[in-house]
């Protein structure tokens, strides 16, 4: 398994993954909610949009905009099963455990707070 500091080095050599960037509005929520309102957020949306062994909607079940950690989840390719899949070789078809959420969970922090 990669680590964080490799998976984003791969991750910068994508035009489209390195375009994504907190607004000032979104760093500014981020500071004003706290990272522990974040991180509650991004369980959520992980377990929501990513767990299940065959999500709701998979390749489009995530917003680009409206909130830090949607753009947290597209710059880190774990917006959805197919590119947990392509780039960190996360099998398809199969429900995510709660220690392997919880990794995802903890890149989308290291995202936000290398952005933020």
């Amino acid at each position: 398994m990669q680590t964080k500091e490799e998976a984003f080095a791969r991750l910068a050599k994508s035009e489209f993954r390195s375009s994504f960037h907190l607004t000032a509005a979104e760093k500014t929520w981020c500071a004003e909610k706290g990272g522990e309102v974040l991180r509650r957020h991004a369980a959520d949306f992980v377990r929501q949009k990513l767990a299940p062994a065959h999500p709701v909607n998979d390749g489009k079940q995530t917003p680009m905009h409206g909130h830090p950690v949607f753009k947290a989840m597209h710059a880190t390719a774990c917006c959805c099963r197919g590119c947990l899949n392509k780039w960190y070789h996360i099998p398809l078809g199969v429900e995510l455990s709660d220690a392997l959420q919880s990794r995802i969970v903890d890149f989308l922090m290291a995202w936000i707070e290398r952005n933020a």
